[in-house]
């Protein structure tokens, strides 16, 4: 179910819980705010719908992926680069990013996941994971 997109900065930079199989349902509702609002956003997680856990959904060129509880694990190649945000009024604000990322993470079926990400994927995902750790760019 598409659900209302939150704004309120205290809720947004609160840390986000572990995500459990009892969340399923939550990220298919953020997988569907994603989809509904794909013309303006390539990823969110879940306090911006209003729910402080560690998911996040995003377009992995061109397929929608969903992680629970992802954790950089390693990362290279510091830029600065300049980020908007569904959640945040306002033009772009500038943030530092990493070119490569190695990431752990589960899947829908709560099975760890490891795998290394680059380029705009990589700068998607550490966006989605800074808003799990309350931090807003």
């Amino acid at each position: 179910m598409v659900k209302e997109v939150i704004h309120d900065p205290v809720l947004l930079g609160a840390k986000s819980a572990a995500a459990t199989k009892e969340d399923l349902l939550v990220a298919q509702d953020l997988l569907d705010t994603l989809v509904a609002n794909k013309e303006h956003c390539v990823g969110m997680a879940a306090n911006m719908i209003g729910v402080c856990k560690r998911i996040i959904v995003f377009d992995n060129a061109g397929t929608y992926m969903t992680m629970f509880n992802p954790e950089i694990i390693k990362a290279s190649g510091q830029y600065d680069a300049e980020e908007s945000c569904l959640s945040l009024l306002g033009g772009p604000r500038p943030c530092k990013r990493y070119q490569a990322i190695k990431l752990q993470w589960q899947n829908e079926q709560f099975q760890t996941r490891i795998k290394t990400f680059t380029g705009w994927t990589a700068q998607i995902i550490q966006h989605e994971i800074d808003h799990c750790n309350g931090i807003l760019i």
